[in-house]
């Protein structure tokens, strides 16, 4: 997978993605670098190129100077773990899958799961959104959303789906370990999804407004999460 930028960088570099090859823009090599330091540190591969190289290379002229050409692969299911799991039920835009990530691991969420079919996957424009983040969260991708539902209340786990006709997240304890599962952008939870949790919630409107972004939602949601299931543990 190729991604860009000194951000995303800095965040595969704490990934435990291989790197195959960083590209640094050639005047790069002129001048005292901290980044050129921290790469022969952890004896990542790179090379210098010139501009148009890294444009061909990632497709984006604005790259600051720094393309990335890594193995990125999917988490196994074993490693869905903590207090706090994010599902995704058939999100489709990237953009979504980024910024959710990117707050999903912010709020101390373990992993976050993905459907096989019809759903976004990890793309270099997912990664971009997220700053990068997205490479540190373990990202599992399963043939069947609601059997994996079925294995995480096996386990212990609390599954909370986010539906408008849910009851208020500000009326919830939220004890650990917990999931939340978040719906399609368009439709919500899809039925047999939204069967399989074991309660309803739903960010609460003090206006004329049907519902939020799905990122939006999850940011408000995880962080009221997180910030509960924190007090619990005291």
């Amino acid at each position: 997978m190729i991604v860009y930028g000194r951000n995303v960088l800095e965040e595969v570099l704490k990934s435990h993605h291989p790197v195959k090859m960083v590209y640094l823009r050639k005047d790069e090599k002129d001048r005292p670098s901290q980044l050129i330091e921290k790469l022969k540190k952890l004896n990542c591969p790179f090379t210098f190129v010139p501009d148009k190289k890294l444009a061909e290379l990632c497709g984006e002229a604005k790259n600051q100077g720094v393309v990335v050409d890594l193995e990125f692969r999917y988490a196994d299911e074993s490693e869905i773990k903590g207090d706090l799991v994010v599902l995704l039920d058939h999100i489709n835009d990237p953009h979504n899958l980024g910024a959710i990530a990117r707050t999903a691991l912010a709020a101390g969420a373990g992993a976050i799961v993905i459907p096989k079919d019809r759903s976004v996957g990890v793309t270099p424009s997912a990664v971009k959104v997220s700053a990068g983040t997205l490479l540190r969260i373990p990202v599992v991708k399963v043939t069947n959303l609601p059997r994996t539902i079925d294995d995480l209340k096996e386990r212990g786990y609390w599954v909370y789906g986010a539906d408008m006709e849910g009851t208020s997240i500000y009326e919830e304890d939220f004890r650990p370990p917990v999931a939340l599962v978040l719906g399609n952008e368009g439709e919500g939870l899809s039925r047999l999804v939204k069967q399989k949790c074991d309660q309803l919630i739903a960010v609460p409107m003090y206006a004329d407004i049907d519902s939020l972004n799905v990122s939006v939602s999850a940011g408000i949601i995880l962080f009221e999460m997180a910030r509960k299931m924190r007090k619990v543990g005291r």
